[in-house]
């Protein structure tokens, strides 16, 4: 095993590998039937079947080019408790607990070499400092995100003043307003909120209640998306501990999913003093 490939690379890879091309399938079959049912060469029921079949040759794609991209990055990357942790966020593996995880088709030869590099996973993954990074990172709310957020709010609150007073909306306008105004107030208070609400360094994790919590207590600690509704996600941070458990949302912060991660990993890290290889 070479393992010179870095784990943004093979996530990298598995991008142009999987993510791209089926988004691509999906489109390019689903417009091709579109396009050949316009010009009268199919019929129109050939439009759902095209849609259809793009969803068919996408799945095919991904499982057996998921088979091929999951063994070459699992062979050429050391750090593959990180790896496995952003591939799955990155929606490249399935998780280990759903009904998808065992569904990617394996040859003999692919599943000798899938049980050999198990093997890789009772190894502690290798530190690499950044020194770009300050010793201590501070994380407030977001002040932009929260400003547009209110005047959204403000919005939806002069539009309900509108279906109040131009229209017989006398129950939609009035809600309306009052969620407008309370949430206007609430994002308002968010964007010029300047006080820490998480304080990341090499102790350990601070949080806005002015809990800390060090490092040596920490585990599992990972920032996570959760769907919410059809078109919307929450990412939330997460930590178990002696105590219990953490779970914080994180979408007003001046931060996100990725870059939290990262930060959670070479801070623990810079705890342990792992001296870098």
């Amino acid at each position: 095993m070479n393992e010179t490939v870095s784990v943004d690379q093979a996530i990298a890879r598995g991008r142009r590998m999987l993510n791209y091309p089926v988004i691509g399938i999906i489109f390019g079959v689903s417009l091709l039937s579109i396009l050949l049912q316009t010009q009268r060469i199919l019929p129109s029921w050939t439009v759902f079947a095209g849609f259809g079949l793009s969803l068919l040759l996408a799945w095919l794609w991904w499982h057996v080019m998921g088979t091929k991209w999951k063994i070459w990055a699992f062979e050429n990357v050391r750090n593959v408790h990180e790896l496995k942790k952003r591939a799955i966020r990155e929606r490249l593996l399935w998780p280990d607990d759903s009904l998808f995880a065992n569904t990617i088709p394996h040859s003999r030869t692919d599943r000798e070499k899938w049980a050999f590099l198990q093997e890789k996973f009772k190894r502690e993954d290798i530190f690499h400092d950044d020194p770009t990074i300050p010793n201590e990172t501070i994380i407030t709310y977001a002040k932009g995100k929260n400003f547009a957020e209110m005047l959204l709010m403000l919005g939806v609150a002069a539009l309900g003043v509108y279906l109040t007073a131009q229209t017989d909306r006398y129950v939609v306008g009035p809600l309306a307003i009052l969620a407008g105004t309370i949430i206007a107030f609430k994002k308002y208070r968010q964007a010029t909120n300047r006080e820490p609400q998480i304080i990341l360094n090499e102790k350990g994790i601070r949080l806005f209640s002015n809990r800390f919590y060090d490092w040596n207590e920490i585990q599992n600690e990972e920032v996570v998306s959760e769907r919410a509704g059809k078109y919307t996600r929450h990412y939330y941070l997460r930590f178990d501990h002696r105590r219990g458990s953490i779970s914080l949302k994180i979408d007003n912060y001046n931060t996100d999913q990725e870059r939290l991660n990262s930060l959670l990993i070479l801070y623990k890290g810079r705890s342990r003093k792992v001296p870098q290889r």
